[in-house]
């Protein structure tokens, strides 16, 4: 074994030994999950509602990681008499006093705070047999988690997967969310499942070439790659891989992850190949001091903002918020060199995004032809400094305004934009 192989195997020994839940920790949650159970179990007998109460998600398939806090996936699912428009209510009346706060989706679930670091978020489902028949992404999750705990029962496995996820998580590329458009843990469970090894699925990785796209299809539910690419929804194949869900051949499970998203993750892998350290997996924290001091050093210009939504936080606000940030990287990019750019988002209904950049101080703006007359002259009256290439015209138009009066000016013409875009507020803090 070579030196890098014994190092990398010591990394993920010393890590493992963080990222795994403690027995007391596990036998501690798995005691109030019971005693919710029997709550929820009680109540929907009460209100003879035909349904069945399973627990899902991570802590269902033994794969879950070391946090501050806990979110334990718990569904109940109604039987398919019931239409999908009541099984929201439903759930509500059987968590009746048991202080569930609803939260809004694309079917209503709910959230219980069960102790200081203790969620339980419970999900209506219908009972389903053909997957087809799934009115929301939540009804495959019954076959999603007997799948996996049908399939993974080595411990070296179960292991890979939580290194998978804490390595995810660490390098912002944990969660299926608009905001993240990262691996969801279902996709990392059938990753590692698939590669054998933690260490195979960030080899794997860390090979796909950005002009290959990554096909996989565990229970050859397809011929071959050209039939997926054929079956398949044309908007569940751009990804950069194609992750054929075993329990239901139409869907691509990592249908979410972005190219973005998918080369930077890929990026870290080659990294941390090259030189594994534990530190690739404990969570970055962006220090705004240090690189507004570097911004200055370099003599660019640091911009901090802040924007805040009138969304429900979660999904849906992140998502509006980081729809608000790339926007503004598109539009600062005609004016300045950008050399760096962060969006932070944690869940409320606010952000930070910073820009560190330095002005371009002379825009070349493409005209029209020589022969286009009306155009032409509507050209040369509002543009100064024009010339001609090539039989059309262009002009140059001079820079002279920073990247801080470019968004404060951006912000006051854009109001009714921001409010289409449901931004109630947005701050430049510096």
């Amino acid at each position: 074994m070579t030196r890098n192989k014994k190092n990398l195997s010591s990394v993920l020994k010393e890590v493992l030994e963080t990222v795994k839940p403690s027995g007391k920790e596990l036998t501690e949650i798995n005691k109030t999950v019971e005693s919710f159970l029997k709550k929820i179990e009680q109540n929907r007998k009460n209100r003879k509602i035909n349904a069945q109460v399973f627990v899902g998600g991570s802590f269902a398939k033994k794969t879950l990681i070391k946090k501050d806090s806990y979110d334990i996936d718990i569904f109940i699912r109604f039987d398919k008499k019931y239409k999908n428009e009541l099984l929201s209510d439903m759930t509500e009346k059987i968590l009746s006093g048991l202080r569930a706060a609803r939260v809004h989706g694309s079917r209503d679930y709910f959230k219980v705070h069960a102790s200081d670091n203790l969620f339980f978020e419970i999900v209506p489902v219908k009972k389903i047999r053909n997957p087809k028949e799934a009115e929301n992404i939540t009804d495959l999750s019954y076959s999603h988690v007997n799948y996996i705990k049908k399939k993974i029962k080595n411990e070296k496995l179960l292991d890979g997967i939580r290194l998978a996820k804490a390595f995810c998580y660490a390098n912002g590329s944990y969660g299926a969310e608009s905001y993240v458009q990262g691996f969801s843990g279902y996709g990392l469970e059938l990753l590692v499942y698939h590669y054998g090894s933690f260490r195979g699925f960030i080899k794997a990785i860390s090979k796909i070439k950005p002009e290959e796209k990554e096909v996989i299809d565990i229970e050859k539910h397809h011929k071959n790659k050209s039939q997926i690419l054929m079956d398949l929804n044309s908007a569940k194949l751009k990804s950069p891989i194609i992750l054929v869900d075993p329990t239901y051949k139409q869907r691509n499970v990592l249908a979410a992850l972005s190219e973005e998203t998918f080369r930077n993750f890929q990026k870290i892998c080659h990294e941390f190949l090259k030189k594994p350290s534990k530190e690739f997996f404990t969570q970055k924290t962006v220090n705004i001091e240090n690189i507004k001091k570097n911004a200055k050093s370099k003599g660019y210009e640091f911009i901090l903002l802040k924007a805040t939504t009138d969304k429900q936080e979660g999904d849906i606000a992140g998502s509006k918020l980081l729809k608000i940030y790339k926007h503004l990287v598109l539009e600062a990019n005609r004016f300045f060199d950008i050399k760096a750019k962060g969006f932070e988002y944690s869940k409320g209904k606010t952000a930070r995004f910073f820009f560190v950049g330095k002005n371009k101080k002379e825009l070349l703006i493409s005209g029209p032809r020589i022969d286009q007359e009306k155009h032409v002259k509507r050209f040369r009256i509002k543009h100064k400094t024009i010339f001609i290439k090539n039989s059309r015209l262009y002009a140059k138009l001079h820079l002279n305004f920073t990247l801080k009066q470019f968004l404060q000016n951006w912000k006051a013409k854009n109001q009714k934009k921001m409010k289409d875009m449901h931004i109630t507020k947005m701050e430049i803090l510096g």
